[in-house]
């Protein structure tokens, strides 16, 4: 008797051993193709292709709800890192868009998403506001008021994640998050500050030749100069 309830007990524990692998198997591959579909929709919100960018959050949403159902019976699982690797891509997917789009950032709870989770999500969705703000600095009819509008909320995202100081047994690497998107926003600044810098120069020079009522290029400067050297 003893030794047929030692092999029912194993028979049950294997089983839930299988079946907790078998979630497990169908989890990472979901969290992969997850990350891939939030690197998509991302990638589309950069080229402003919003029906195609609406088209892949819906993928996002459905592999994601899949994810979820798939691991929540596990709780061990849920919390793994690969799982909440991929819901962080969810959120910075979300709020990138939400932020490009100027809508209504999506809260936790409509993302369904662990707090550290989502600010984790939220600090990377930061972090990616400055290939933005470098791509509208580059364009020679660049919008800086946009720029500037992207770089206030990189400041703003940073100011509320330096409030969170939390052990990290709780926030899960929230704290180097918030280092790299400091260390984004400074060098984004500055770029931010010299591009300005630049415009205005070009404004104060159109403005100088808009006076002397010709256009600038400077070689008005450099003749001048060859005469007063032929008559020296």
């Amino acid at each position: 008797m003893m030794t047929s309830d030692l092999n029912t007990i194993a028979d049950e524990i294997r089983a839930d051993f299988t079946e907790k692998n078998d979630a497990r198997d169908k989890a990472i591959s979901l969290s992969r193709e997850l990350i891939r579909y939030c690197s998509q929709t991302i990638r589309a919100i950069h080229r402003r292709e919003w029906d195609q960018a609406d088209e892949q959050m819906s993928q996002v949403d459905d592999k994601s709800a899949e994810l979820r159902a798939i691991v929540l019976p596990y709780p061990e699982l849920y919390h793994t890192g690969y799982t909440q690797d991929a819901f962080k891509e969810v959120v910075e997917a979300h709020a990138t868009y939400a932020i490009i789009k100027d809508v209504p950032l999506p809260t936790p709870r409509a993302l369904q998403a662990e707090s550290a989770t989502y600010l984790k999500g939220l600090g990377e969705a930061a972090t990616e506001l400055r290939r933005f703000i470098l791509d509208i600095l580059r364009r020679p009819d660049g919008d800086l008021p946009e720029a500037e509008r992207l770089l206030t909320w990189m400041d703003d995202v940073y100011d509320q994640l330096v409030t969170f100081d939390f052990p990290d047994a709780l926030t899960y690497g929230l704290r180097r998050q918030t280092d790299i998107v400091r260390g984004v926003l400074e060098r984004t600044r500055g770029d931010m500050t010299h591009s300005i810098r630049q415009q205005r120069m070009q404004e104060a020079l159109a403005r100088f030749a808009k006076h002397l009522g010709e256009d600038w290029d400077g070689s008005s400067v450099i003749a001048d100069s060859d005469s007063d050297d032929e008559a020296e």
